[in-house]
C-alpha cells in the first residue's frame, strides 16, 4: 500500500531516470541541459575587444606609410608642378608662380606630341606581343623538359631577370658595338651579308627599334614564362589524357584546354607588361638616347628630355601627368576585366 506522506509528496517509483543520472527530488521542475543563462536565455555573443578590432589596421599602417610617402605624395606634387612656372629659378630660390593651363597647351601644341604618343603605343604593343608570344613559348617547352633540364632553364631565366636594367644595357651596348662588338663580328664571319665590321646600330631607326626591343623582351620574357609555367602546371593531366584518346593533336589541346586554363594568368601579366614596356626608359636613353632624329623617342624619354635637357620642369610634370592618364585608360578595360574574373571565380 502506498503511504499517506508518499501520496501527499507525489513521490515517483524508484528507478533511473533517463539522461539525468540522479533520482528525482521532489517539487524540483527539470530543465534542458545547455549553456543558457539563469533566466533560460542563451548568453549574448562576445564582443571583439578593441585591440583585436584595430589590430588590422596596425599591420597595414606600415605599408600605408611607405604608399603615400612613394607613390601618393609624389604623384600629388607632380600634379602641382604642372600647373606652375617651374625652371631653375623655382629650384634655387624654391618659388614657383602658377602657370594655368600653360604647361599642357603648350605641350599638346608642340609638333613632336602626336607622333610620340602613337610612337610609344607602338613600342609598347610590339613589346608586349614580343614577350607574351616568347613567354608561352619558353613556359610549353618547361612542360616538356625533364627535370634536371628544367630546373637549368628555369635559373637562368631566373638570373636573366634579376640582372639589373642599367647592367643589362651596358651588355647590350657592347654587343652591338661597331668595330669590336660581338655580333658584328659574329655576322662578318659568316661571309654572306658582308663585312659589317663597322656597322652602327643605334645610327639606323630600324636597327635602333630591333636592339632596345630585344633588350626589353629579353628580359621580360623570364617573369611570363615562369608566371605561365606555374600556371600550366595547375592544369589536371586528365583533360590532355582525354585530349589524346579522341585523337587530338598537341596545337588542337593547346588551344582548347591550355589557353582557356592560362587566361586568367595570361590577362594579368598583359596588364604588367603594358605598365612596365609602357614606361621603359633606362633602355632606351642608354642604347639610343631617344634617336636617330627621335626615331625612339617615347613618352618616358620625352619627359625627360623636357625636364633636364630643357629644363622645362613644368612642361615634363605636365607630359608625366598625360602619361598616366593614358596609360590608366590602356589598363582600365583589362583591370576590369580581371576584377570581373576574380568575381566570377568565387
Amino acid at each position: 500500500m502506498t503511504s499517506t506522506a508518499d501520496t501527499a509528496t507525489g513521490s515517483a517509483p524508484a528507478g533511473p531516470v533517463a539522461g539525468a543520472g540522479q533520482p528525482p527530488v521532489a517539487g524540483r521542475v527539470l530543465r534542458p541541459t545547455g549553456r543558457r543563462g539563469q533566466s533560460g536565455r542563451p548568453p549574448r555573443p562576445r564582443r571583439r575587444s578593441v585591440g583585436s578590432s584595430r589590430a588590422p589596421l596596425v599591420l597595414l599602417a606600415p605599408a600605408a606609410v611607405l604608399l603615400l610617402a612613394l607613390v601618393v605624395y609624389p604623384l600629388v606634387r607632380l600634379v602641382v608642378i604642372s600647373f606652375q612656372e617651374y625652371g631653375l629659378r623655382a629650384i634655387f630660390t624654391g618659388q614657383a608662380g602658377f602657370a594655368g593651363l600653360t604647361n599642357y597647351t603648350n605641350v599638346l601644341g608642340d609638333a613632336s606630341f602626336w607622333p610620340v604618343i602613337l610612337r610609344t603605343i607602338a613600342v609598347t604593343a610590339s613589346m608586349v606581343v614580343g614577350t607574351l608570344v616568347i613567354g608561352m613559348a619558353v613556359s610549353q617547352l618547361l612542360t616538356r623538359l625533364g627535370v634536371a633540364m628544367r630546373t637549368v632553364v628555369s635559373v637562368v631565366l631566373v638570373l636573366a631577370w634579376a640582372m639589373p636594367n642599367v647592367a643589362s644595357s651596358l651588355v647590350w651596348q657592347w654587343l652591338f658595338q661597331p668595330f669590336y662588338g660581338v655580333l658584328n663580328w659574329l655576322i662578318t664571319q659568316m661571309r654572306v651579308f658582308g663585312d659589317h665590321t663597322q656597322d652602327n646600330w643605334a645610327s639606323h631607326p630600324g636597327q635602333a627599334y630591333t636592339i632596345v626591343l630585344s633588350l626589353v623582351i629579353w628580359q621580360a620574357v623570364p617573369f611570363v614564362a615562369l608566371t605561365l609555367y606555374a600556371a600550366q602546371s595547375q592544369i589536371a593531366p586528365e583533360y590532355y589524357e582525354a585530349g589524346s584518346l579522341d585523337g587530338a593533336s598537341a596545337w588542337a589541346m593547346y588551344r582548347a584546354i591550355t589557353l582557356p586554363a592560362l587566361a586568367p594568368t595570361l590577362l594579368l601579366v598583359t596588364i604588367l607588361s603594358v605598365i612596365w614596356d609602357f614606361n621603359v626608359f633606362n633602355q632606351i636613353w642608354l642604347l639610343t638616347r631617344g634617336g636617330p632624329e627621335d626615331a625612339t623617342l617615347t613618352l618616358g624619354v620625352w619627359t625627360f628630355v623636357k625636364s633636364f635637357v630643357s629644363n622645362a620642369y613644368g612642361q615634363g610634370a605636365a607630359i608625366a601627368v598625360i602619361s598616366t592618364v593614358i596609360l590608366g585608360a590602356l589598363t582600365s578595360y583589362y583591370i576590369r576585366r580581371l576584377i570581373r574574373s576574380g568575381e566570377e571565380d568565387l
